[in-house]
């Protein structure tokens, strides 16, 4: 397996930035984190400036123009979160917050403040089960939604042992993954996460994030199908991004 591309020298290896670019896209690289799969990176045209994959993730310098008024938890994450690694925005359903880790880096990420190395450590030992005590304790949560970061970046060894602690918990019902994998890196949807994600015996929804028809590309149909006959619900998710999907 090829390593993701995650500097702006490796991108500029790649052929996919203009060398010009290192100065302004080192700024970038300070304050967020870059990293492409190769997969991602046979999608996008190093000449077409608008090329709608590339916008999505290669860092530019406009990333660092900060408005007044934004803000670096813009959807108020902080604001609803009891313990670490839960969000309980709603009476019915939690967030909970595995890794702040990603295979690839989307740069309009609304979390971009706290993902990627360095940032918030994952979510383990005395963490992960006061979480899962959180959850344990307040029947009226039907729904877990794995996020982050991307759940499915965590190992199937990772992903058994937190499907399994939500098994044991009887008034989970639903679990659901929100990732990039399987437009991102699709090899990685193996029969050993599938498995992982099935141990749960709860009915399992995988949100797939894709914002461009061009993700979703032969291998990534293959990923889709392989989730989709183990019997896992598929749905998913796009963000409206202008030059990328807007013109429909």
């Amino acid at each position: 397996m090829r390593t993701p591309l995650k500097t702006p020298e490796a991108l500029i290896d790649a052929g996919l930035v203009a060398p010009e670019r290192k100065p302004g896209l080192d700024l970038v690289a300070a304050s967020y984190a870059i990293a492409v799969t190769p997969h991602l990176a046979n999608l996008i045209d190093p000449d077409a400036a608008d090329d709608p994959i590339g916008l999505q993730f290669l860092p530019d310098v406009r990333e660092l123009d900060i408005l007044p008024g934004e803000s670096a938890d813009p959807i108020g994450d902080a604001a609803h979160s009891p313990v670490e690694g839960i969000v309980h925005r709603y009476p019915d359903r939690v967030l909970l917050k595995v890794t702040h880790a990603c295979a690839v880096y989307c740069r309009f990420c609304f979390r971009r403040e706290m993902v990627g190395p360095g940032k918030a450590p994952g979510l383990a030992g005395h963490g992960l089960e006061a979480a899962l005590a959180y959850i344990a304790a307040r029947p009226e949560i039907w729904e877990v939604i794995l996020t982050g970061g991307d759940p499915l970046v965590l190992s199937a060894r990772r992903l058994r042992q937190i499907s399994e602690r939500l098994r044991d918990i009887p008034h989970v019902k639903v679990l659901r993954l929100h990732t990039r994998l399987p437009v991102a890196a699709p090899e990685r949807i193996t029969p050993a996460v599938i498995s992982a994600l099935k141990a749960s015996k709860k009915a399992v929804y995988v949100a797939v994030h894709a914002n461009h028809a061009r993700e979703l590309t032969p291998q990534a149909r293959a990923a889709a199908a392989r989730l989709h006959l183990a019997g896992v619900n598929l749905v998913s998710q796009s963000v409206l991004l202008k030059g990328v999907n807007d013109d429909v």
